[in-house]
């Protein structure tokens, strides 16, 4: 019910993130899309509601996050742009320390909560992901974060906002190692001597695609450019146009996975040779 709206909503956040450098302008940008596809999935339940108890977590604790993380995300990227001191070094340092610090409590005031997700337990999710328990908010959103009671859970929102500041945490250490290259320790020289990709730009394309698309990385709370970063990082490569490349990844002829496929093979081929032993 709610695939083509999300797909179309990946696809308008992939264009900003990839078209607009300006932070405070992406966020204002994003926002309203947030909303707009939050109110159309509102809209869609109000219309037909959910056949099942496990309909209903799934979509709470899966599909409604998507956005709503995006719009914490960006709700407090814009706040942080906005407030963060124009002119100092020092200054702007100091401000985003005391955000690492805000981030880290909210982390520690819920560690029970995020334990219980990121290890895939289910045994609450009737009370954490159904209306039954919405009574019961853990946390107060602030006034600018898309809240229609009747639209929400217990633990919804609380979720949403674990996967925005695994976000929220990459954006504060880019913005410090902008401000002040060196003030994040980077252990790049070891990881460069150890690891080097040799196989083609492409491929590692595809698998950070791949990535991307499952969720694999902090539950899915990552964008697309962090993990294209990381991986530069990780393999001391420089990526250029990720997007052109994908976009002539989605138009090849026959398959569309060349490398991904060739892993499996070349997994499968490795397990039945040491079965064989």
């Amino acid at each position: 019910m709610f695939e083509g709206i999300l797909k179309d909503f990946q696809k308008l956040m992939d264009e900003i993130n990839s078209q607009e450098e300006d932070l405070l302008k992406r966020a204002e940008r994003a926002i309203p899309i947030c909303n707009k596809t939050l109110s159309q999935m509102q809209a869609l339940i109000e219309k037909d509601d959910f056949d099942s108890p496990d309909i209903e977590i799934s979509f709470f604790k899966n599909v409604k996050v998507i956005p709503m993380s995006y719009l914490i995300y960006f709700s407090e990227v814009k706040a942080c742009e906005l407030k963060k001191p124009k002119a100092g070094v020092e200054f702007q340092i100091r401000f985003l320390e005391k955000e690492i610090k805000k981030i880290n409590k909210f982390f520690s005031k819920n560690s029970d909560f995020v334990h219980y997700m990121e290890q895939g337990h289910t045994y609450l999710d009737h009370q954490f992901f159904t209306r039954n328990h919405r009574n019961n908010f853990p946390f107060t959103p602030t006034i600018n974060y898309y809240q229609y009671p009747e639209f929400s859970t217990s633990h919804d929102m609380l979720w949403a906002k674990i996967q925005a500041m695994y976000k929220y945490i990459h954006y504060i250490r880019e913005s410090m190692q902008k401000i002040k290259p060196g003030s994040i320790p980077v252990y790049s020289e070891k990881k460069h001597q150890l690891l080097l990709w040799t196989a083609s730009k492409t491929a590692l394309i595809e698998l950070i695609y791949a990535l991307y698309s499952t969720r694999a990385l902090n539950n899915g709370a990552v964008e697309l450019s962090t993990i294209t970063s990381s991986f530069e990082d990780y393999f001391n490569i420089k990526l250029d146009n990720v997007y052109k490349t994908y976009t002539e990844i989605k138009a090849r002829k026959g398959s569309k996975t060349k490398f991904l496929e060739e892993l499996i093979i070349k997994l499968q081929q490795k397990i039945h040779r040491d079965d064989a032993i």
